[in-house]
């Protein structure tokens, strides 16, 4: 299969919170009013840990039968450790993104030990949204225009 182009258009409606759109499906995204936005959603690094639960539980859901497993559930608790300062102060030494990200896997199947973290790691390794974290990735801007 060839490279897939995914789009998303992200526009300020006013102060942090910013309307979203993908396809035909929009998420507002604002910041708590802790770092100083009027928290009517999720906020960007929210949204990652959303976006890597999702990914966690698509790959298990697709995968499964291949495992010999009758899934009847999965669910993921994610959580991942970020020092505002990184990018509120730029202060030296302090990662601008997350320090760690952790994933705890929750499965509704009849899976012995041995098959159950089989298919964690299978999991872990076909996430895009993981690998796209965890490996280097250009990120570059390919234009500036003025309106």
């Amino acid at each position: 299969m060839s490279t897939v182009t995914f789009k998303a258009v992200s526009k300020q409606l006013e102060g942090f919170t910013v309307e979203n759109e993908t396809r035909n499906f929009k998420v507002i995204m604002d910041e708590p009013t802790s770092l100083g936005g009027t928290d009517k959603g999720m906020n960007p690094v929210e949204a990652i840990l959303c976006a890597l639960g999702s990914c966690q539980c698509i790959v298990g859901a697709a995968f499964a039968k291949q495992f010999n497993i009758e899934l009847k559930g999965i669910w993921a608790e994610i959580e991942g450790d970020l020092d505002p300062d990184g990018f509120l102060q730029g202060t030296p030494g302090i990662p601008v993104g997350f320090k760690e990200v952790r994933i705890h896997l929750h499965l509704k199947a009849d899976v012995d030990e041995q098959k159950k973290m089989e298919f964690a790691h299978f999991i872990e390794s076909r996430c895009p949204v993981g690998k796209t974290m965890a490996l280097p990735t250009d990120v570059k801007i390919a234009s500036v225009e003025v309106e």
